[in-house]
């Protein structure tokens, strides 16, 4: 179902059709380069938080982790994961498909920096087989993001 609510969210912006199922997995970073035939860091992974009762997605390049102190920095708080139990709920997309579309509305997006490396990224559309590839200006309509931030580092 979280495939059709992305599907339904990019359809508004004439891009539902470049949504990509894919014949194997997309739901790691690793996965998803090979399914797609790109770089690791060219995925663009929604990583999922909740910073006091608020849901908070950042969407990062596939080849960078959280750093701590920037995120506490950034938000006030340390960061702390969404449990994989409860990531649909408060999400609105299942492990290894939570993307920036079709979110639950409460649902809070910011676009590390990370990606401004690049001209095109490939975020999950919603299930652990999906992504669409897109620039980091279509990156910022259709995930009608909050703000950019700085909470990565390098692994």
């Amino acid at each position: 179902m979280s495939l059709e609510s992305a599907k339904n969210y990019l359809s508004r912006f004439n891009a539902a059709e470049r949504i990509q199922e894919l014949p194997a997995s997309s739901a790691t970073v690793a996965d998803a380069a090979q399914a797609l035939k790109c770089k690791e860091e060219e995925i663009a992974k929604t990583l999922s938080f909740l910073v006091d009762d608020q849901v908070v997605l950042v969407v990062m390049a596939g080849d960078v982790k959280v750093s701590n102190p920037k995120f506490k920095q950034q938000f006030g708080k340390k960061p702390k994961m969404i449990k994989s139990d409860e990531v649909e709920a408060l999400t609105g997309h299942p492990p290894g498909g939570v993307c920036p579309f079709g979110v639950n509305e409460d649902a809070e997006i910011y676009l590390d920096e990370s990606l401004k490396r690049f001209n095109k990224v490939y975020p999950a559309c919603g299930s652990g087989n999906s992504a669409i590839e897109v620039t980091l200006e279509e990156l910022e309509l259709f995930s009608q993001y909050k703000d950019w931030v700085d909470v990565a580092k390098t692994v």
